[in-house]
């Protein structure tokens, strides 16, 4: 699902569930898993960005595209929770990752010509493209559709039925 959007509301809606299991999961916490969900579109920096630039700037032989791997989100993640208080930095670690890793999922559904996704698993298994299912091609609005229709309709049992605070102030 590489519309950063529609990846966004499938993260807001499953972790808007979760909440109503876990007690501390709420707004604030939503949002970091939304910023995880962001982190392997880093990689698509590249597009702006001069590859050889920031192999100067790093110093060593660097590919943004690292960053929309398994590898990447676990670095990035554990770069991003270092700077949150020492009380809460596991729980952002792990709302980021769980963020990135939906992304990443999502992200291996999609249509691709050869039939098997990129290689996502990348270090655990690397050079390994596993199967894709095919499902959707990512520029088709009807899935920004279904997906903001399912994180609307998620946002509203959790107003009116379940009580939860997404919406209140």
């Amino acid at each position: 699902m590489a519309d950063l959007l529609s990846t966004v509301f499938v993260i807001v809606a499953l972790l808007t569930v979760v909440g109503w299991a876990v007690d501390w999961i709420g707004p604030p916490w939503v949002a970091i898993g939304m910023g995880g969900a962001m982190i392997p579109d880093l990689g698509r920096l590249s597009l702006v960005v001069d590859p050889l630039a920031v192999e100067a700037a790093v110093g060593m032989p660097f590919d943004l595209v690292a960053l929309e791997t398994l590898g990447g989100l676990i670095v990035v993640a554990a770069l991003i929770s270092v700077w949150f208080e020492r009380a809460v930095w596991r729980r952002v670690y792990g709302l980021l990752v769980a963020g990135g890793l939906v992304h990443l999922g999502l992200d291996a559904l999609r249509v691709f010509v050869d039939g098997h996704s990129t290689d996502w698993l990348f270090p655990v298994l690397p050079g390994v493209r596993p199967p894709s299912p095919n499902l959707f091609v990512s520029s088709d609005p009807r899935v920004l559709v279904v997906a903001g229709v399912g994180c609307t309709i998620v946002l509203a049992v959790d107003r009116w039925v379940v009580g939860g605070e997404v919406w209140h102030s």
